[in-house]
């Protein structure tokens, strides 16, 4: 059943209709509208990524992915980073042909091979080579997965939920971190070799198999109608050629994104020095569990706070809450650096404290430092959260979000890529964190023409359509789909 009516977004009081003429549709009940609902759809995605992009963050979050020495790490971050920027600026195309199902079926194993290289390490010492090459296989992974998680994310939700939805996603995403940060903790509290054991992988490597097989459980997109009954738009599987041209329309058409790429550069750029040159540098193997574990549960906290109580906070309009959301990260941004820079200042890579004297749970000085991962923890949900936040203030077509995406996941590893690899080669920590700084405070600088002049109180029906494609078939009735 369907109607042509105006629909209301109902973001805020004063705000309007973001499609004037909509068709609304009959969304399904029982347990079929349950299986459809949106916010259903975006949990499973969310739990796809916690059993794969969540175990790799455990495992990298513990610095040097649990083991002893931080280069082979760091060479196979910088690999996965190269392959991850490269791909991801096609995946948005990739995706819309492929759909978002076979990006993340195809995606997902990856991860599983990343923490089956790390696995042979610990019993082969000598096969480093193996994880620097399963890093840049796990980048073209990557690519997929992230591309097809942004773009139905960003896609189901009505315009007043999709900060909501984000924080839906981005708080399962990172129990994935947190539960895998918990495994960690729980076998090495006793340990006295500074990386983790076998048991450790193991556990990884099955939880991350088990995400392999969930992609199978999603609905179809074609299908999906959002709770204010406007139907998501097809996702389009058109010729390669004319999705290769859709990037190029999309940065002409909506030139304004480009503002966003400091900010997507920068995205986890600082990751570097959280885990590798702070995390792994300072603290002895379980502290580093435990902090990684704070570190991401966080991120849950802070995602839904920035998510369902500024971003869709519908007391206030669109553009009244992206000033909100920016000024927040803005204030943590350099509240953050500050207080990791009086920590900084009292060592260098050259004094990094043998594994005999690394800090530990129990030593007087731990509570304040466990606290900047904390706040770390915070910032970087928060961070992730608007970006995805302000792409979906952009537009509402999956097509097109799903090229943003792309773009988004191209800048972010290129950034991550190249600190990677000065990490690698031994550059000062002091270097290192300066510039991840700088781009944190620039990224958000660059962003704030975008938040002024592109977002809306709604978005417009001249921002929904990538490209018009007057080919693609129009869809079938709910009545006929049944």
């Amino acid at each position: 059943m369907s109607a042509t009516g105006e629909e209301k977004v109902h973001g805020s009081g004063s705000e309007t209709s973001s499609i004037e003429q909509a068709e609304i549709h009959e969304r399904p009940r029982g347990w079929r509208g349950l299986y459809y609902h949106p916010a259903t759809q975006v949990c499973l995605v969310g739990f796809v990524c916690f059993m794969c992009p969540g175990m790799f963050n455990a495992l990298n979050g513990l610095g040097a992915a649990g083991q002893v020495d931080a280069t082979t790490s760091a060479n196979a971050n910088s690999a996965l980073y190269a392959t991850f920027a490269f791909f991801a600026f096609f995946s948005g195309s990739v995706h819309n042909v492929l759909g978002p199902r076979i990006c993340l079926l195809l995606g997902t194993w990856g991860y599983s091979l990343y923490i089956a290289s790390y696995l042979a390490t610990n019993i082969h010492p000598g096969a480093g080579d193996f994880i620097v090459v399963a890093g840049a296989i796990l980048g073209v992974c990557a690519a997929l997965i992230w591309t097809a998680e942004g773009s139905l994310m960003m896609a189901y939700p009505t315009e007043a939920q999709k900060g909501t939805f984000i924080s839906y996603f981005w708080a399962i995403f990172n129990l994935g971190s947190v539960v895998g940060s918990s495994v960690a903790f729980g076998s090495n509290y006793n340990s006295t070799a500074n990386k983790v054991g076998n048991g450790t992988y193991i556990v990884f490597l099955v939880l991350s198999l088990t995400g392999v097989v969930l992609p199978l459980f999603l609905a179809d997109p074609y299908k999906m109608i959002r709770t204010d009954g406007t139907r998501v738009a097809p996702i389009r599987y058109p010729s390669w050629k004319t999705e290769f041209i859709s990037l190029f329309v999309a940065l002409k058409t909506d030139p304004w994104i480009v503002l966003l790429f400091p900010m997507f550069f920068a995205s986890n750029y600082f990751y570097t020095w959280q885990f590798n040159d702070y995390n792994g540098a300072l603290f002895n193997i379980r502290t580093r569990s435990l902090n990684n574990f704070v570190y991401w549960t966080a991120q849950i906290f802070g995602s839904f706070f920035i998510g369902h109580f500024v971003l869709d906070l519908r007391r206030f309009r669109r553009r009244v809450r992206a000033f909100m959301g920016w000024s927040i990260v803005v204030v943590l941004v350099f509240a953050v650096h500050l207080w990791s820079y009086y920590y900084q200042l009292t060592y260098t890579r050259t004094s990094d404290p043998p594994t005999a004297v690394k800090m530990d749970i129990h030593d007087p000085g731990y509570p304040a430092h466990v606290w900047l991962m904390i706040f770390y923890g915070l910032l970087d949900s928060m961070w992730q959260t608007t970006a995805y936040w302000l792409m979906g203030a952009m537009s509402n077509d999956p097509a097109k979000l799903a090229v943003f995406t792309g773009f988004y996941k191209c800048f972010q590893s290129a950034g991550s890529a190249v600190v990677w690899r000065l990490d690698a080669v031994q550059k000062p920590y002091m270097d290192i964190f300066i510039s991840t700084w700088v781009l944190a405070a620039a990224g958000m600088i660059c962003a704030f023409p975008l938040v002024y002049v592109r977002v809306k109180d709604y978005t417009e029906m001249d921002d929904e359509a990538l490209l018009a494609r007057p080919n693609v078939e129009k869809l079938p009735e709910a009545s006929e789909r049944r």
